[in-house]
């Protein structure tokens, strides 16, 4: 090779050497920070970027976009003297790469470390209750104070959560059987309250009923009273109209008799006082027919009275003589429907009779 080539190709590949040491290319969301013999110079950006080779050389390479840091479980005592394990998840982003790099020496370690001291402050003030229902409070006042310290290291804390708060075992099984209780005391009361709505619905249903039947009722019982008045007006006028004889209302009288011991619900009857009257009634009704039916050989003859004029007296009542062919025959008519009656009675009596063997009902009486 000829002497004059080498020293050309060593000057080539130092130029390249030197030309690739002066080129640094920075990826997106990305920061560099510089150092020009040790010191700090500056902090290069994302894209191309020149640096002085030899002199400048790359200290940190960060990532400046938000980060997710979770924590391992810490124990911690609570104001009622419990420990619990409390997990954090950390969200935080590098805001000064040069102070994240400087101020110092391991962001993520300090940033630990600050949690579990601020949260043992924190909950050594409340109770396990309150740690429990608390969440909101304890993320806030985690999050004011790592924000305020890490603002120097150039670390900007977005959100502090609380994962999980895990109490002793023992705990917890005290606290599964006091939600038990609580739930089964909830049970009881919604069950309670669903019976006692249950209870008023049918009670206001039946009120409801009782009223709408006694409605009903009232309706009923108004209706069959004006139709039993429009019947018996229409009955007396009938017999007003026909100017009906009381021969033939007494006799009718007589008829009803019988019936008054036929309904089911009777137990016992009575005779009414009436009756003598109706049977008088009747015998006089058969003793006129008797009368108009004899021949008129046999029929008395008028006594004839004159005044004192001499004029003969017509408004003269007949008069029987005793043991007349009619006195005889309005008795044997009276006789008669006096038979015609006690049977009627009779029936009657054997009818309340046979009504009142049927089990359940009462002794008869007939008066």
């Amino acid at each position: 090779m000829d002497p004059v080539l080498i020293p050309i190709l060593v000057a080539v590949i130092v130029v390249v050497f030197l030309a690739a040491a002066t080129v640094r290319i920075v990826p997106q969301a990305r920061r560099y920070n510089i150092e020009r013999f040790g010191r700090y110079r500056r902090t290069l950006q994302p894209g191309l970027n020149f640096v002085v080779p030899v002199a400048d050389r790359v200290n940190t390479k960060l990532d400046v976009r938000e980060q997710v840091y979770s924590s391992a479980p810490k124990p911690v005592i609570t104001e009622d003297n419990l420990v619990v394990n409390i997990d954090t998840v950390l969200y935080y982003q590098i805001t000064d790469p040069r102070a994240a790099a400087y101020e110092v020496a391991d962001y993520l370690q300090a940033i630990d470390q600050l949690t579990v001291t601020t949260l043992r402050n924190v909950i050594g003030s409340m109770d396990l209750e309150q740690t429990l229902t608390s969440r909101e409070e304890i993320n806030a006042r985690l999050r004011a104070v790592l924000d305020d310290a890490t603002g120097k290291w150039g670390i900007r804390v977005n959100r502090v959560e609380i994962k999980a708060i895990d109490p002793p075992h023992s705990i917890q099984e005290a606290m599964e059987k006091q939600m038990r209780a609580e739930r089964d005391k909830r049970a009881a009361v919604l069950h309670a309250e669903g019976e006692r709505q249950a209870k008023i619905l049918t009670a206001e249903g039946t009120k409801q009923k009782d009223i709408l039947e006694a409605q009903g009722a009232q309706q009923a019982m108004i209706l069959r009273a004006d139709g039993e008045a429009k019947a018996v007006e229409l009955v007396f006028q009938a017999v007003h109209r026909n100017n009906a004889d009381p021969k033939i209302l007494a006799y009718k009288y007589l008829e009803t008799l019988p019936h008054l011991a036929k309904s089911d619900n009777n137990t016992f009857w009575v005779i009414p006082g009436e009756l003598t009257e109706a049977v008088r009634a009747v015998t006089h009704a058969f003793g006129d027919q008797s009368t108009t039916g004899l021949p008129a050989s046999a029929q008395p003859e008028e006594a004839t009275t004159t005044d004192a004029d001499g004029a003969p007296d017509e408004g003269g009542a007949p008069e029987l003589e005793a043991g007349s062919p009619l006195s005889l025959d309005a008795a044997a008519a009276a006789d008669e429907v006096a038979k015609r009656a006690d049977a009627m009675v009779s029936d009657a009596k054997a009818e309340a009779a046979r009504t009142a063997q049927v089990p359940g009902r009462g002794q008869t009486s007939g008066d």
